[in-house]
């Protein structure tokens, strides 16, 4: 994969604090903010508990671009523990995803997929946009990373939704539903520990 797909060079190291990065932040504070109401609502309607656990995670990403926006600027130890803060919610969402889907499996769940399929294709547009604006950062310190890795896994934890709407319409069945919320919940916790060992490293040398 190449340094930028926009062509774009690497950041320095004081791209933490620039105007742009600081824009991208606001941009994605307020798609992710509106698409946790309506992944919420629409995962409530649906049943479906991919479209409820992806809205969490929405709603776990706008809280990181808030603490990433009040960090900007601030010296590297205090970027580092905010993103072990953040690594530290990525890893209770994983978690609590699982055992979410282990609960629905118990009670018996029955989702909708034409509601997943169009709120899972706006969700994806949203994380492919955040992304992309994303891309330039994601070899910068463990705060600057943490945000990529958040909208990497979204993005895709959206093609997942997706995959899950079409088994739920071709089988009949929750399973496809279930099997994508273990998925999701396996990138939040493999991504909070990424995110963990680099900030680990940027605290020692802070």
């Amino acid at each position: 994969m190449s340094l930028s797909c926009c062509g774009t060079p690497e950041p320095n190291g004081g791209a933490h604090n620039n105007p742009r990065w600081r824009l991208i932040l606001w941009i994605a504070l307020i798609a992710n903010g509106a698409m946790f109401l309506v992944e919420i609502f629409a995962g409530l309607a649906a049943d479906s508990r991919a479209l409820q656990a992806d809205a969490l995670d929405f709603f776990g990403d706008a809280a990181n671009y808030a603490v990433s926006l009040g960090v900007a600027g601030l010296a590297l130890a205090w970027r580092a523990k905010a993103a072990m803060l953040k690594a530290a919610t990525m890893l209770v969402f994983g978690l609590w995803v699982i055992g979410y889907a282990v609960y629905a499996i118990a009670v018996g769940s029955n989702p909708e997929p034409t509601t997943m399929g169009v709120v899972g294709v706006a969700a994806l547009l949203v994380n492919i946009s955040v992304a992309l604006m994303l891309f330039r950062y994601r070899e910068g310190d463990a705060n600057m990373r943490s945000v990529w890795i958040c909208s990497r896994n979204d993005a895709i934890g959206n093609v997942a939704v997706l995959a899950a709407a079409l088994g739920v319409l071709g089988t009949g069945q929750a399973w496809p539903d279930l099997v994508v919320a273990g998925i999701m919940a396996g990138l939040a916790i493999w991504g909070s520990l990424e995110v963990f060992k680099q900030a680990r490293v940027e605290l020692a040398h802070g």
